[in-house]
């Protein structure tokens, strides 16, 4: 049982209260997952810069690394998100893997900042001070793990592309062939998480062309078992539920936003909520939207 929450935003007057808002859902459903937490924010980018979310061991030094990168990096407790020329990635990169081999980067893209770790979904929301983020939309997870270890790697969100990532609740039974299929396309999947799997697959079919709303169509065919899945990409936000549906959903939408959760309790402290359409997403049917559209 794990517990996600999201949030698309189709008006600019709210993108400063999204951390909040966000950080108020997560924390509802804790009880659905204690484990651990993580979310990921599409906040302001830099045309021409790339954003890469680093996470380090206790005690790193980010101020420090930013200096010797040439880059500064701003610090949230163990991760960290350094800025850079979108020409200067690979290098960057390169320096990094150089002077601090225990730093990860775990997330990449324009806009996207992807923070996870193991704890309670209230204190993980405030150590990396979600409360205090803004942005256009954002998607969140709480973990109670039943498949792999409690670890920070086994967290969500996963992300294996610019810009994407996926939380999910449920299992997906084909998953070590997908895995196969995906290494031969040159998608490494790093963690024994079924949901990394289901992330590399929609980036997998997102190379080749699909949309993200294609992409998870296709998933419908191709990932067995039984999953709820929120997805984010760069201006998207989708939401796709298996053909049994036996994972809880919950949406709500208005004038100003898009809301999923697992359950209602989480929604229930939305602005406008009580004018919302309130709705339980149909199995098998995808849900889009994309502020590019």
């Amino acid at each position: 049982m794990c517990g996600i929450v999201g949030l698309f935003l189709k008006q600019p007057k709210l993108e400063p209260e999204l951390g909040a808002m966000l950080s108020q859902m997560l924390d509802i459903m804790c009880d659905r997952g204690p484990d651990s937490a993580g979310f990921a924010v599409y906040g302001a980018g830099t045309p021409g810069f790339v954003k890469l979310t680093l996470r380090g061991p206790a005690g790193t030094d980010f101020t420090a690394l930013g200096t010797q990168l040439g880059h500064p990096v701003i610090a949230r407790g163990t991760h960290g998100v350094l800025s850079v020329p979108e020409a200067e990635e690979a290098s960057v990169r390169a320096a990094l893997a150089r002077l601090a081999p225990d730093v990860r980067v775990v997330g990449t893209g324009a806009r996207m900042e992807l923070y996870k770790e193991v704890g309670l979904p209230a204190d993980v929301a405030s150590r990396f001070k979600l409360e205090t983020m803004s942005g256009t939309h954002a998607i969140g997870h709480t973990r109670m793990a039943t498949e792999s270890a409690v670890t920070t790697d086994g967290a969500h969100p996963f992300s294996t592309g610019p810009d994407q990532c996926l939380v999910h609740n449920g299992s997906l039974s084909n998953h070590a062939g997908v895995r196969r299929l995906l290494a031969r396309e040159g998608l490494e999947v790093k963690t024994e998480n079924d949901s990394e799997v289901a992330a590399a697959y929609l980036t997998y079919r997102m190379r080749g062309g699909d949309t993200l709303g294609e992409a998870l169509e296709h998933s419908l065919g191709d990932l067995d078992g039984f999953y709820t899945f929120v997805v984010g990409t760069e201006s998207g936000f989708g939401v796709l539920r298996d053909p049994i549906a036996c994972k809880p959903a919950v949406m709500a939408e208005t004038d100003d936003y898009v809301a999923f959760a697992s359950e209602y309790r989480a929604l229930a402290g939305l602005p406008g909520i009580e004018t919302a359409r309130v709705f339980e997403p149909e199995p098998a049917k995808v849900y889009f939207w994309d502020r590019a559209a």
